[in-house]
């Protein structure tokens, strides 16, 4: 099972690489957290064509197109992609919802209606956590909350 974002159709399909120093203090400190806890975050096109990022279940990737970056996007879609995988510890081997007492933003309603039944309610948490002031922090405690850090 893939979980993706695409909050734009095509992006760039050329190869980029980003430097440690153009990432930004948040993106850093959530990434950090995400490994601790088992994830792996690639800094590459998604192997899915036309997302800025993406959650693999079955290997516990993330990806993380670059062109995010220069979009000024990245924290954003790190952000998303770290609530799958707080859906994905919750649910053992599938994404489960997770009990937030956020309700969706209007603006981030676009973006998850496209999606039908479990899969909307799903994307829709992540888009809510995405549009969230505290974003950074919330999901680094979502993460607390729902994974146990790698042996």
């Amino acid at each position: 099972m893939i979980i993706f974002l695409s909050i734009a159709n095509p992006v760039s399909t050329s190869a980029q690489s980003v430097s440690t120093s153009s990432v930004n203090e948040e993106f850093s400190q959530l990434q950090q957290v995400l490994t601790a806890y088992g994830f792996q975050v690639n800094l590459a096109i998604p192997p899915v064509r036309g997302t800025y990022g993406l959650f693999q279940v079955d290997s516990k990737q993330i990806w993380v197109n670059p062109v995010v970056f220069d979009l000024g996007i990245a924290v954003p879609t790190l952000v998303h992609e770290s609530v799958h995988a707080a859906q994905f510890c919750a649910g053992g081997d599938k994404l489960q919802l997770l009990d937030l007492a956020l309700e969706p933003s209007p603006r981030a309603r676009p973006y998850y209606l496209r999606y039908h039944a479990y899969r909307r309610e799903i994307e829709a948490q992540a888009y809510t956590v995405q549009t969230q002031p505290n974003r950074v922090e919330l999901t680094i405690e979502i993460l607390h909350r729902y994974c146990r850090k790698k042996p």
